[in-house]
């Protein structure tokens, strides 16, 4: 029996069913006639046995302009993502502490050296730090930093050989943005044959409508959309498995 299918008996904390939709984020934007359409993606939902936490584009450029609305700081700064990515500051902490406390690995993917846009959006402009991973998440020598290009983390960049070598089957997905780099990666980790659970509070975009929007139908598509309390739920019912 492949690992995945046993994953999912260890891990058959609930079902999904679209009668819980108001416990997530997107419940205020889908409307019935969807969440009928939806009902065919009820599934398990589940964090394998050899997970990775993969922070996507946490970089200082992502903060500049502070906790102020978007509209307030994208003039200006075109990369921010305001007070949507201060907010998710002090989860995303928690998880990584998390993770360390569970010797799961963490991944940082931040924009490469060559500034080749990832999309299309309106340039910042770059300072020596401005890829530098914020000073909020205190990086550890263990921690594994990779350089991407454009949307995805797996494109151009050794991510698989990474996840290969340590025998991930899952990954954890957290940072920015929702419907760009979170959406681009988590198709691509599916497509490769890893599960992604994306963290609902530990993702954010500019857009409330585009983030949650893509959460939903990442969700029912390819990635399961945790909370962070799910999240520590699986992983320390994966710790008791051993």
């Amino acid at each position: 029996m492949c690992l995945q299918i046993k994953t999912w008996r260890l891990f058959m904390i609930r079902r999904l069913e679209m009668s819980e939709v108001k416990q997530y984020c997107w419940h205020d934007v889908i409307d019935s006639d969807t969440r009928d359409i939806y009902q065919s993606y009820e599934r398990v939902t589940f964090i394998g046995m050899k997970p990775a936490v993969l922070l996507i584009d946490l970089y200082n450029l992502v903060y500049e302009g502070g906790s102020l609305p978007v509209k307030d700081v994208v003039k200006k700064y075109p990369s921010s993502c305001g007070i949507h990515a201060w907010n998710a500051i002090e989860p995303t902490k928690q998880l990584i502490s998390l993770a360390r406390s569970h010797q799961i690995p963490l991944i940082y993917s931040t924009q490469g050296t060559n500034r080749i846009q990832a999309t299309n959006r309106q340039r910042n402009v770059v300072h020596d730090n401005s890829y530098e991973i914020h000073e909020a998440f205190q990086l550890a020598p263990t921690d594994i930093i990779i350089q991407k290009e454009r949307a995805s983390c797996f494109f151009g960049t050794p991510l698989i050989a990474y996840l290969t070598r340590m025998d991930i089957d899952s990954l954890i997905i957290c940072g920015e943005s929702t419907s760009g780099c979170v959406r681009a990666t988590a198709v691509d980790a599916y497509s490769y044959g890893f599960h992604p659970v994306i963290v609902e509070e530990c993702t954010f975009d500019r857009s409330i409508i585009s983030h949650k929007v893509s959460l939903f139908d990442l969700h029912h598509k390819y990635a399961d959309v945790m909370s962070l309390g799910e999240v520590k739920g699986h992983l320390d019912l994966r710790l008791s498995a051993f």
